[in-house]
């Protein structure tokens, strides 16, 4: 089979298509899936860098994807061969032709679902899906903030909050994600975070919101802090501009005993049932028009690097996928 594996941390350019990687063979719980399409998301860049380690070198990079089952090891009745499925989280090695993954992590994707579409919404549905109704569990008549809206996760947290009955207000780079994040769900698109707070705070009438959702990390934190009313609730889910720095708490005080969470998908989706029970929300809101999954991006699996190079320069919208 052919997969990309990284030998060391580095540039996308340590993205490399090996040729010739023995098939993997499912042990008892564990299935093969043989790939129609691998997501693209922010987590393999952070694997690929460096900024998480990786359990070991070489590694194949990859946190969701979408295919069909092509053997079963012992001990497995949830699926068979031939079932369309999809899976989200680790352990990493989505990038690849086929690969092999403990049956447990698999969802049975509905037949009105494209392996494409699967693979570019699990990982960034779910996490839209835990960060909305678990992390901070919004109301219909409250006002949001959501960083990247024009994003992968940002477009799903625009629809998916509008669809609850919320207020959406979108940070964006440019005029055209802009119209993006306003075309799918954003009722306010904000360019840039030089006077974030005083926009923020013209849209509320002063009240400001009771949450916001930030992946950009450090170079947004401080002004996200800035846009929350008092007992707000700060939700930093990645960091595409770099880590935050340590953050002193007493800040938190100063600017209204704020609240300040970090969550992960680990910890969301550890709980098998759980994890199945988000895929199926999610797999409700998008057959209920709810939610419209956007690939916007596809690359060939040898492309990768210029996947990678596309995403962290921010060039693109909505969901990138690789076709085998």
């Amino acid at each position: 089979m052919k997969a990309i594996r990284v030998h060391q941390n580095g540039g996308p350019g340590v993205l490399v298509l090996d040729d010739g990687v023995p098939e993997p063979q499912p042990k008892a719980g564990e299935v093969s899936v043989r790939m129609a399409a691998s997501g693209v998301n922010f987590i393999d860049v952070y694997f690929r860098n460096g900024h998480y380690a990786a359990p070991q070198f070489p590694f194949t990079p990859g946190m969701e994807g979408a295919g069909e089952v092509v053997a079963v090891g012992e001990e497995v009745t949830s699926v068979a061969p031939g079932d369309r499925v999809a899976y989200a989280g680790g352990p990493l090695g989505a990038y690849a032709t086929e690969r092999v993954i403990t049956a447990d992590r698999l969802v049975k994707l509905p037949g009105s679902i494209s392996y494409q579409t699967a693979a570019a919404m699990m990982l960034q549905g779910i996490t839209a899906h835990f960060l909305l109704h678990r992390t901070f569990k919004v109301q219909a008549g409250q006002t949001i903030l959501v960083h990247a809206a024009a994003g992968g996760v940002g477009l799903i947290l625009c629809q998916w909050a509008k669809h609850l009955g919320a207020t959406v207000i979108g940070v964006v780079s440019t005029e055209e994600k802009a119209a993006l994040a306003k075309a799918n769900g954003a009722t306010y698109a904000i360019i840039g975070h030089t006077n974030l707070a005083a926009e923020v705070k013209k849209l509320t009438g002063g009240a400001m919101v009771p949450v916001v959702y930030d992946s950009v990390g450090k170079d947004t934190f401080t002004a996200s802090l800035d846009c929350l009313a008092p007992l707000g609730l700060m939700v930093s889910f990645g960091s595409a501009s770099g880590p935050v720095p340590p953050v002193d708490l007493g800040l938190l005080a100063a600017k209204g005993s704020l609240y300040l969470t970090r969550p992960s998908f680990a910890t969301y989706t550890a709980n098998p049932a759980e994890a199945r029970a988000s895929a199926q929300a999610l797999f409700e809101a998008v057959a209920a028009g709810a939610v419209n999954i956007q690939v916007n991006q596809t690359f060939a699996l040898e492309h990768a690097a210029d996947a990678h190079r596309a995403l962290e320069a921010r060039e693109t919208t909505g969901s990138t996928v690789l076709i085998p």
